[in-house]
C-alpha cells in the first residue's frame, strides 16, 4: 500500500506500458480501489518522489512543470513538520524559485553545490528506454543544468506521458539564441533527422516571441512519427551554433513513477 498525503492506494500489477522489458517494474498485486482525477494522479507521484527518495541533509534539484510542483509541496511539507532536517535544494525555473521560497525551502544554486544527491522533474514524453522529452513548459536549459548533476533523477509523470517512441505527442523544444534566430531555425530544419520529418516553429508569447527565464527564444518541432534516430538528432542538434540545448534527455533517468486511474508504477532503468 502507498500512501499519498491523507489517502492510502492499492496498487495492481500492470504489463510494461510500451515495447520491450528495458527496465524494471515495482507494483503491488491488488487492484485500485477508485479512479482519481489528473491532478490527484499528479500529486501522488510527485508526493510518493519526496517520500521515496529524499532524506536528510540532501542536496534536492527541484523540476518544474505542474507535477514537479506537487514534489516541491511535499519537501516544504515535510521540512515545515520536521520529518527532514538540512536540506538544500536547486530550483530550475523562476517560478519554482518563487515556490521554493513561499514554502521555506533553503535554496542554493550549482555555483556551490556542483553534486546533487537527487533530481524530480516532470517529463513530457517517456520511451520504453526512459529518454525523455522535456521542456515544453520552457525550462529545458535550467532543467538539463540541474538535473544532469544528480546522482539519481526521477522522473515523475502520468501515464498519457509514456509513449513507443519521442516525437509523437507534441513540440519538441530546442534553446536558441535570439541573435539571428531566423537563421539557426533553418538551420535547425535542414538537419538530418528534421529535415523532411519535422516542422518548426519559433514559440510565441502573444504577438512576441517566448522568452525563456535565460532571455533565449525556443523553436518547436513537431514530428508527424516517433524519430527513428534520437541520438543521431540530437548530436546534429549540439552541433549547430546558435542552438543553446535541446529538449532530449537522454539516458539520464533512474527511475520513471508512473500514475495511471488504477494505480502507480515505479519503473526503474537497468
Amino acid at each position: 500500500m502507498v500512501t499519498v498525503g491523507a489517502s492510502a492506494f492499492i496498487l495492481p500489477v500492470r504489463q510494461p506500458l510500451h515495447g520491450p522489458a528495458l527496465c524494471t517494474r515495482r507494483a503491488s498485486t491488488t487492484t485500485a480501489r477508485f479512479a482519481v482525477s489528473q491532478d490527484e494522479l499528479k500529486k501522488q507521484v510527485g508526493y510518493k518522489s519526496v517520500d521515496d527518495y529524499v532524506t536528510s541533509g540532501m542536496v534536492v534539484g527541484l523540476g518544474t512543470g505542474s507535477t514537479a510542483a506537487f514534489a516541491v509541496e511535499r519537501l516544504g511539507q515535510k521540512l515545515k513538520a520536521g520529518e527532514l532536517k538540512d536540506i538544500v535544494a536547486i530550483p530550475t525555473s523562476i517560478r519554482t524559485k518563487e515556490q521554493a521560497e513561499g514554502l521555506g525551502i533553503p535554496l542554493v544554486t550549482l555555483d556551490t553545490h556542483s553534486v546533487l544527491d537527487v533530481a524530480i522533474d516532470g517529463a513530457d514524453e517517456v520511451d520504453p528506454a526512459l529518454n525523455l522529452v522535456k521542456g515544453r513548459g520552457g525550462a529545458l536549459l535550467r532543467e538539463k543544468m540541474v538535473e544532469v548533476c544528480a546522482k539519481k533523477f526521477i522522473v515523475i509523470v502520468d501515464d498519457s506521458k509514456m509513449v513507443p517512441g519521442l516525437g509523437v505527442t507534441g513540440a519538441m523544444p530546442v534553446e536558441i539564441t535570439p541573435f539571428c534566430h531566423e537563421h539557426t531555425q533553418r538551420t535547425i530544419l535542414g538537419l538530418p533527422g528534421v529535415k523532411g520529418a519535422a516542422t518548426g516553429k519559433l514559440r510565441m508569447d502573444g504577438d512576441k516571441p517566448y522568452v525563456t527565464d535565460n532571455d533565449n527564444y525556443i523553436v518547436d518541432l513537431y514530428y508527424t512519427a516517433p524519430i527513428a534516430d534520437v541520438m543521431a538528432v540530437a548530436g546534429a542538434l549540439e552541433k549547430v551554433v546558435g542552438v543553446v540545448e535541446h529538449g532530449f534527455f537522454l539516458d539520464m533517468t533512474t527511475a520513471v513513477i508512473v500514475a495511471g486511474k488504477t494505480g502507480i508504477d515505479v519503473i526503474n532503468k537497468k
